[in-house]
């Protein structure tokens, strides 16, 4: 049986760049980005916001992800992500660069 589109989660993209001195691995952003939402969001706030990182996007020479998100906790990803100083003790920049409903619009700015 197929939900209805009345009753799908909406979502946004959101893609993200990190600034920093040195370059990092998919497993180490994506490590950070969980630690630092679930401290600002709390569990309850993270299962509501149900974000989930679209590992086919990771630009690894730009330093640039992808995280899809509930459309209602689009300001509470960016604040949180934003709010993250630090991966593996070096410390980094993280600014947002676009946010869209679909993945087509977002890979036009990898």
């Amino acid at each position: 049986m197929k939900l209805k589109p009345s009753l799908k989660q909406k979502k946004r993209y959101v893609l993200f760049e990190i600034q920093a001195a040195k370059a990092f691995s998919l497993p180490e952003v994506t490590e950070a980005i969980e630690s630092s939402l679930l401290r600002f969001l709390g569990e309850l706030g993270l299962a509501k916001a149900a974000p989930l990182m679209v590992k086919e996007k990771w630009s690894d020479k730009k330093q640039r992800f992808v995280l899809k998100v509930n459309h209602n906790y689009v300001d509470e990803l960016k604040t949180a992500v934003i709010l993250n100083k630090k991966i593996k003790n070096t410390p980094i920049l993280i600014r947002s660069i676009v946010t869209s409903g679909t993945l087509k619009k977002i890979s036009s700015h990898l």
